[in-house]
């Protein structure tokens, strides 16, 4: 007999996207006799930071959609009274607390209302994800919690249970940060990166069949998450892959940024396929077509014969006509680019992206070409950005026939290099938790106030896709104001009768119905 493992996953209400770190730990320690139980949070009123999704849909980013379709329900239970049942029920000798920056303090919450339980039992509390990587030191100061994790957490989870069950210590498993009961801190040593070559199929049986849904250009999919790439190639310094590869480059003989084998991607592919029905699949990788050319070729081969829609994201310099033809072949269905920043000068030197926009908008206009829908995303409120800076972005994105066009307030998430940046400037503190991409502005800048950037997420859209003879109308749309707020909504009306409607140069039948799928589930009513 294994023990006992309970996942907890704060999120936010309604995020629809099913974590498959969560899922692949469970087949793992499953596949070693262990039991596992998941506390997800996804549907339940927290009152923890912004209704994303809804504030997307504020903005037209985009459009509402209805839960009902697909009979997707929230919660009408209270989580603090469901998370209580749950351990007592399920009795756990181990609690795994996955959680994001943003979702730390609904975490911490969530294990308080526990702790009762916790304490009774004396059950070891384990916290891991990108956020306990780059802060250990904040999480570890809670006092539920036992363990940090620093790094992948795959070998780390099979060692820790596997010792657990035999009644050993674990004070020196690899990658973890232990309090001791006398207050003493062991710092473990990172253990080799992970072969995620020899990962089992992600256990999707933890989760309610709901989660597997989510809305895509319109139309509700049941779809599926794969990974084909772990970690990221490239040094963007909003971005937390820079610092993982420098962690493991530093502390390990091996390299974070791995490319999955594709007969293993098949093998995932084809099982959730026949097994589970699945319609619509979305490949977990930070770059998607971070391949050579063979690889790329391989792809396209293997999934010839899988044919179902899928989303990627990626950057614009690795687009080219030849790859966008075969992959509208084999059925690419939508592109996510990060796009950033539209001053070249600015978003090379603090964000080291280095292509120029001629280059970018070149590389934009092949998608087009070949009918393949995509979302542009980009960023603002940098350190030592300022308004007219911004303004560069709006005029790029002008120039881009995207399908959809976002722009998301800059967070310094523990673990990027602008994190630093912001510590140095005095913007934040070392111990200043991030909130979400979609909240309000973190940054208190005299040269460009979280008002301004407040306003121009606001407005983002309109800006970008009506004529400038508007501008001055938008400008005053941006303002909190019951004057401002009443031209944002006669705004929102004209841009929905001319603007929210399917764009010529589409030919797979969409229209602006459209999410995107790194930000989660739409709005639902």
């Amino acid at each position: 007999m294994g023990i006992k493992v309970l996942f907890i996953y704060p999120n936010t209400y309604g995020m629809n996207m099913l974590p498959p770190a969560i899922a692949l730990f469970s087949a793992l320690l499953k596949d070693r006799g262990h039991s596992v139980d998941l506390f997800d949070a996804t549907y339940y009123q927290t009152d923890h930071g912004i209704d994303s999704d809804g504030t997307k849909a504020e903005r037209l980013n985009v459009v509402p959609f209805s839960a009902s379709e697909k009979g997707i329900k929230m919660r009408e239970t209270n989580w603090s009274d469901d998370i209580k049942v749950k351990v007592e029920d399920f009795q756990p000798d181990l609690i795994a607390l996955s959680t994001t920056e943003d979702m730390w303090l609904l975490g911490v919450r969530m294990l308080d209302e526990i702790r009762e339980f916790i304490t009774r039992h004396k059950t070891p509390v384990i916290v891991g994800g990108v956020f306990p990587t780059f802060a250990p030191e904040l999480v570890i100061k809670h006092d539920l919690v036992d363990m940090v994790c620093v790094g992948e957490g795959e070998n780390t989870m099979i060692d820790l249970c596997d010792r657990i069950k035999k009644g050993n210590s674990w004070d020196d498993v690899t990658n973890i940060w232990v309090e001791k009961k006398d207050g003493s801190l062991i710092k473990n040593p990172i253990s080799n990166s992970f072969e995620i070559n020899d990962t089992p199929i992600i256990d999707i049986d933890l989760f309610e069949e709901q989660r597997l849904y989510r809305p895509m250009a319109g139309k509700w999919y049941k779809m599926m998450p794969v990974e084909t790439i772990r970690g990221c190639p490239y040094k963007c310094t909003f971005c937390n892959s820079p610092d993982q590869t420098t962690l493991y480059n530093k502390e390990t003989d091996s390299r974070f940024f791995r490319k999955k084998d594709l007969k293993l991607v098949y093998k995932e592919l084809k099982h959730f396929k026949e097994n589970y029905g699945v319609e619509y699949n979305y490949f977990w990788a930070d770059t998607f077509l971070s391949w050579n050319d063979r690889e790329f070729d391989e792809f396209c081969e293997m999934y010839a014969d899988i044919r179902l829609p899928f989303w990627m994201q990626t950057r614009p310099e690795t687009i080219t006509e030849y790859k966008m033809k075969r992959l509208a072949e084999v059925g690419l269905h939508r592109i996510s680019f990060g796009l950033e920043h539209g001053n070249e000068g600015f978003r090379k030197k603090l964000l080291k992206r280095e292509w120029k926009n001629d280059a970018i908008l070149e590389a934009l206009k092949i998608p087009v070409r070949h009918g393949i829908p995509f979302s542009v995303n980009n960023i603002t409120g940098f350190p030592t950005e300022t308004r007219e800076l911004a303004m560069d972005t709006i005029e790029l994105n002008r120039h881009i026939e995207s399908h959809n066009q976002n722009l998301y307030s800059f967070v310094p998430f523990h673990g990027t290099p602008l994190r630093k940046l912001c510590e140095e400037m005095g913007l934040v503190t070392p111990d200043t938790i991030t909130k979400a991409l979609t909240d309000k502005p973190m940054l208190v800048q005299k040269q460009y106030s979280p008002e301004e950037i407040e306003g121009l997420q606001k407005c983002f859209v309109y800006y970008v896709k009506m004529p400038k003879a508007r501008w001055k109308d938008i400008e005053k749309a941006e303002a909190n104001t019951p004057e401002g707020q009443k031209i944002f909504d006669e705004l929102k009306q004209e841009y929905t009768e001319k603007y929210l409607t399917p764009s010529p140069f589409f030919t797979n039948d969409e229209s602006h119905n459209s999410a995107d799928l790194e930000y989660g589930i739409e709005h639902t009513s």
